[in-house]
């Protein structure tokens, strides 16, 4: 094109090329065409959503997609290439990326009142949105496919896993810090004939655990607290896929919480998403949309936050089976569809099966992992943790 040619089109023809053009060289170092053959390439229904990624990063991809601006046939194999390249951890802008610095150091993003907005926007979405696709101990985590690829087998594969990890024997008081709908109270309780507490925050999730380990005559106490406040004495500890919302500058607080319960010999398991580098920031579309305050620990962090209270008998990474389990867990919601469109409208599907599918992807780049660390006080004998 001559530049005299530049006259005769509008400014903001001009602006909408320059950002497809952008976007479709962005996407081509991950191998991704716009309006490609493969099942990976993304189909552009909305030409807005040129600019709103090139403005708005990862937040603006989520958003647009939620709001039909874009479809793909395989969202975890688009969000592999995405995270095998790097492309996720572009910048959305220096100033925007200096302030979100700033804020991650200078506050709390998950004091006592912030914690509590997770529980209400996320896990109090209510029983009828979750149990239709979860396992039947309902594990909001990652499952252990083990000779197995059945999510319900692997579930409680996971769960069986943890109490041979921490040595669990009848009689053995239990603390389950975080424990969603009671699962693992349930479990623990059922299989090994322990004496289980289990503390959590969302009203949802509590009325359903001890509904469900009640009516079984189980000795399970289910308690609302938050782990800040955590009281008692326990022969073994396990907190599953909490630690993601307590936040670096709270780390070390979780740590001298749950050391304070644990007797001298005790054991405290701790399962949870990690990420490979020490960062103060999180996916700006998952935080907005799911996980508020979200954020996710790194070995360095965790070590040096258990330093001097702990020793790391054992760490196992279970990252791999995560992305089976998102899998598993898009494929039942999409079956549960069906019903759940009564209550939800389509964006919140679009919103659901996107989060699902790009964490599996994320996870099948090997972007994050799932650690499950076996810990232990100074001075006892090593317990057998490598099961």
């Amino acid at each position: 094109m001559l530049w005299q040619d530049y006259l005769l089109v509008p400014m903001g023809v001009m602006v909408m090329r320059r950002s497809r053009q952008a976007v479709t060289n962005l996407l081509a170092q991950a191998g991704i065409r716009v309006n490609g053959d493969d099942s990976w390439d993304i189909q552009v229904v909305d030409d807005g959503f040129y600019g709103r990624v090139l403005r708005d990063g990862s937040l603006g991809l989520g958003e647009s997609y939620m709001e039909g601006w874009w479809e793909c046939d395989r969202l975890d194999e688009l969000f592999r290439r995405i995270c095998s390249v790097g492309l996720d951890q572009n910048g959305q802008g220096r100033v925007r990326l200096l302030l979100e610095w700033a804020r991650e150091t200078l506050l709390n993003r998950q004091t006592r009142r912030r914690c509590l907005d997770v529980a209400e926007r996320h896990y109090n979405l209510g029983d009828d949105m979750f149990l239709p696709w979860l396992d039947r101990y309902n594990q909001y985590s990652c499952a252990y496919f083990d000779g197995t690829d059945d999510l319900d087998q692997a579930q409680e594969k996971k769960l069986d896993l943890i109490c041979r990890k921490i040595g669990l024997r009848p009689g053995h008081k239990v603390l389950d810090v975080g424990c969603g709908w009671g699962g693992f109270c349930r479990f623990a309780a059922e299989r090994y004939g322990c004496s289980v507490e289990g503390v959590n925050i969302s009203s949802s999730q509590i009325e359903y655990a001890r509904r469900s380990t009640q009516d079984l005559g189980l000795d399970v106490a289910i308690t609302c607290r938050d782990y800040r406040d955590l009281v008692g004495t326990f022969d073994k500890i396990v907190s599953v896929g909490m630690f993601e919302h307590v936040g670096h500058k709270n780390y070390r607080v979780f740590m001298r919480s749950v050391h304070r319960c644990l007797r001298e010999a005790g054991v405290l398991l701790l399962h949870t998403i990690g990420s490979n580098v020490t960062c103060r920031k999180f996916d700006p579309w998952i935080r907005k949309y799911i996980f508020p305050n979200g954020m996710l620990p790194s070995l360095a962090q965790i070590s040096r936050a258990a330093e001097g209270l702990f020793v790391v008998e054992d760490v196992h990474n279970l990252g791999p089976h995560y992305d089976t389990t998102l899998m598993a867990w898009n494929e039942r919601f999409q079956a549960a569809w069906p019903d759940l469109r009564q209550r939800y409208p389509e964006t919140f599907k679009r919103m659901w099966e996107y989060y699902l599918l790009c964490c599996a992807g994320a996870f099948r780049a090997r972007a994050m992992q799932v650690w499950q660390i076996v810990l232990t006080k100074p001075g006892r004998p090593q317990p057998f943790c490598r099961v």
